[in-house]
């Protein structure tokens, strides 16, 4: 039985696509990125942990396998989490205006007996936003609990000028990567 260790409801959607039948397992993990840890590594390194605090959860269903995935928008080797606040939000989209950055997401896949792992790596490009513009998309609310203070896949899509790599990436679940790994993994996608 295939397992989503997230509370991403962007993350259900994705992997529903797939065809498969999965429950959800809710979890709490610290995402904090270490004093000398590279951003890729954090990325990775949290995916792995979802995953693993999800399996301690059903570690008792036979052929339990848990799928843990982590996504986070980097700037200049600066990791921009899940901004705090609107004030914090507008900080990361005016940082982000007119730039191109980096959104990584990790995955992993593990069972009692196996651990496997995949990452994407997209570039995107915001297009110059304006004060207002920054206001408007504040007031959409879409910028609460989304790495980078954006959801690519709602109104602040009118605001990338250009995306190179995985838009389901960029997302929170690459669909490419996903399919191979479960595949891979002798789940089928």
């Amino acid at each position: 039985m295939l397992h989503l260790a997230s509370r991403s409801p962007r993350r259900a959607e994705l992997l529903a696509r797939l065809g498969l039948d999965f429950g959800t397992i809710d979890l709490d993990i610290p995402e904090r990125q270490g004093a000398e840890e590279a951003a890729a590594d954090y990325v990775r390194r949290v995916a792995r942990e979802k995953a693993g605090a999800g399996l301690l959860q059903v570690v008792s269903v036979p052929g339990a396998v848990v799928l843990g995935a982590d996504t986070e928008v980097i700037l200049d080797g600066r990791v921009f989490g899940k901004p705090v606040d609107a004030d914090d939000a507008a900080s990361m989209l005016r940082t982000l205006s007119g730039r191109t950055h980096e959104v990584i997401t990790a995955i992993s896949l593990v069972s009692a007996a196996r651990e496997v792992q995949a990452v994407s790596s997209s570039q995107v490009t915001v297009a110059a936003l304006d004060e207002d513009a920054i206001v408007a998309y504040l007031a959409s609310n879409e910028w609460q609990g989304k790495a980078g203070a954006y959801a690519i896949q709602g109104r602040f899509e009118s605001h990338i000028q250009h995306l190179s790599g995985s838009f389901s990436g960029v997302m929170g679940l690459p669909m490419f990567e996903t399919a191979r790994l479960l595949r891979d993994f002798g789940v089928a996608a």
